[in-house]
């Protein structure tokens, strides 16, 4: 009798030791491959993609996260930890407004890092509760930091929370559009935004050099590209 297994898919139904290691190696690989996969292509890879990757049976990777919202949460657990880090270090600079600026800049960077990442900032995954339990924790800081950046008379009274999800729904745009062509143009978005979330008077980071035409035309054809195929 022949077996259909992807090489590196064990069955869950044998006993033992064995399997919890098998089980637990598999588990791992799902996690390596998913988390490369998000950072270059962003949230939009299949799971199938993902199991061929892994070298794992779709059964398998099913029966480890039962959901894409699952395994999501488990591939993005130390980024969401990264994120909530970085508002409390904005909180705990003794200037509320460089604290501010500060945290927009590091959350963009995440972003720009990993594909992936800037997708998660952009949408909500009601079923992955921790997920989505740290997020409410960092919401509950940034509303403290905008309060405070409010406070030093430098950043505008019109501003709202909402402005920042304006922001990195805008930069993951910016990161998916100019990939490796123009890696550095979100730098420029994000200083034209703190330009304009400014009061008068307020300090402001210097405006980075804008990307080169070249650059931004190579952007522009692998987009073209990408949405074609």
């Amino acid at each position: 009798m022949t077996s259909s297994a992807v090489p590196g898919d064990t069955p869950d139904q044998q006993p033992g030791e064995g399997l919890r290691a098998d089980a637990e190696r598999n588990r791992c690989r799902i996690l390596a491959a998913a988390r490369s996969l998000y950072a270059r292509a962003g949230l939009g890879v299949s799971m199938a993609s993902i199991a061929r990757e892994a070298g794992v049976g779709q059964a398998t990777l099913s029966r480890r996260f039962p959901t894409k919202d699952a395994l999501v949460a488990a591939v993005f657990a130390e980024r969401m930890d990264a994120y909530a880090a970085a508002v409390t270090v904005a909180l705990d600079d003794p200037d509320p407004w460089h604290g501010f600026t500060g945290y927009l800049h590091s959350v963009c960077a995440m972003q720009a890092a990993d594909r992936g990442f800037a997708d998660v900032l952009t949408r909500a995954f009601p079923a992955a509760k921790a997920l989505e339990a740290r997020r409410a924790e960092v919401y509950d800081g940034l509303l403290e930091l905008i309060a405070r950046a409010k406070n030093t008379g430098h950043l505008r009274d019109d501003f709202t929370h909402q402005d920042v999800v304006i922001l990195l729904i805008a930069n993951a745009g910016v990161v998916t559009a100019t990939g490796d062509a123009a890696p550095d143009t979100w730098r420029r978005l994000v200083a034209h935004m703190i330009r304009s979330y400014a009061a008068p008077g307020a300090p402001i980071p210097p405006l980075p050099e804008a990307p080169p035409p070249t650059a931004l035309y190579r952007a522009m054809v692998r987009l073209t590209r990408d949405t074609t195929v």
